[in-house]
């Protein structure tokens, strides 16, 4: 992945993830690399909640998303994967329409976690959300909810789908209820 720039990790990322929450809310990648992640989402009627203005949960899926996105960039060249273990997302204008410009950076890459920084924005530079999402890096083979951890589909970025959901991992004894 050395050779590769924020603007064609983007453009993978684009082309490769077919279903999931960021398909379904029209993310669009426009750049991704260790250092930075920007995405952008037109506002539609399915962003909006009762009120009109874009519900509180596409900004933190938002920001989970593109933190998951740019430690996965981080971890694959150790074989890992991630999941988000913690995303405090903060409200701080509301918007009704027009586009969402989204952007992450890491505050902590460890072996073991990694700690990014995101923002939601307007086009007019308005910040409308801010948050922060704690990721947990999972060595190969790694199990989580009964299966083997990593993305259940591939991409060119070396088998891995940065970005895929996020979930933390299941801490319940076996024969234990859901």
């Amino acid at each position: 992945m050395t050779d590769a720039t924020p603007e064609s990790i983007a453009q993978v990322l684009n082309e490769t993830i077919v279903d999931g929450w960021a398909r379904a809310m029209g993310v669009r990648f426009l750049r991704a690399s260790k250092q930075e992640v920007i995405a952008e989402v037109d506002i539609g009627p399915e962003h909006r909640q009762p009120y009109g203005i874009v519900h509180g949960g596409v900004h933190c899926g938002l920001i989970e998303t593109i933190a998951s996105v740019g430690a996965a960039i981080v971890a694959i060249d150790r074989g890992q994967s991630v999941v988000g273990l913690d995303n405090h997302t903060t409200f701080l204008r509301a918007a009704r329409g027009g586009k969402l410009i989204a952007s992450a950076v890491p505050v902590v890459t460890g072996r073991r976690t990694q700690v990014w920084d995101g923002e939601v924005r307007d086009t007019d530079g308005r910040l409308l959300a801010s948050g922060r999402v704690r990721l947990l890096c999972l060595d190969p083979g790694a199990e989580l909810a009964g299966e083997t951890a990593g993305p259940q589909q591939s991409t060119s970025l070396g088998g891995q789908a940065p970005g895929a959901p996020s979930a933390g991992p299941d801490r319940r004894s076996p024969g234990q209820p859901a």
